[in-house]
């Protein structure tokens, strides 16, 4: 799993019932546009994600994509995000073992 894939998946995560437009996925994840929108495109062929479009409510307003994870993508991310966890804690646990026949 990459950071920026990580970042997304948090991102949606914090609220996962909860439509994200792009331009708020990419202040939640500092990502740029160009870094963000072919995930998110991916993440959709995959059906980790349902994407909609939505008309302004007022005159003048651009219309905004909105993306949502799907049943599956929020299990999938949930089990993503703790094997991360664990491959990191697992990791941190040997780093701060003295290596074998130094003592």
């Amino acid at each position: 799993m990459t950071r920026t894939l990580e970042r997304v998946l948090r991102a949606f995560l914090e609220d996962p019932a909860a439509d994200r437009y792009g331009y708020d996925l990419m202040k939640a994840t500092a990502l740029q546009s160009g870094t963000l929108y072919p995930l998110l495109t991916r993440l959709k062929e995959g059906g980790l994600v349902d994407a909609h479009w939505e008309t302004p409510a007022e005159e003048g307003q651009r219309p905004r994509r909105y993306y949502r994870l799907t049943a599956e993508g929020v299990r999938w991310a949930r089990l993503e995000l703790a094997e991360l966890a664990q491959r990191r804690s697992r990791r941190s646990a040997g780093a701060s073992r003295p290596a074998q026949g130094t003592i």
